[in-house]
């Protein structure tokens, strides 16, 4: 296999995964699978990182993927 095609599959299951979390928080049906509105959500999330609340923002969202992930169910 070439290297390339190597990276592509990296690529692609980096992806998948990246999408499986955003099914997993039960976003999609939350939202109707509107994915403008998604995207936005995404936005405001990538804004706060920015802002000077980002190390708030980090410890409690990363404090809620870790119960999420070890409950093994979604956490509100």
């Amino acid at each position: 296999m070439r290297s390339w095609q190597v990276e592509r599959r990296k690529r692609t299951q980096h992806l998948i995964e990246l999408g499986g979390l955003v099914v997993k928080t039960g976003i999609v049906e939350l939202t109707g699978d509107d994915r403008a509105m998604i995207l936005g959500a995404l936005i405001w999330m990538a804004d706060k990182l920015q802002s000077e609340d980002s190390e708030r923002a980090r410890k409690l969202w990363a404090g809620k993927g870790k119960e999420a992930f070890a409950g093994g169910t979604r956490n509100r």
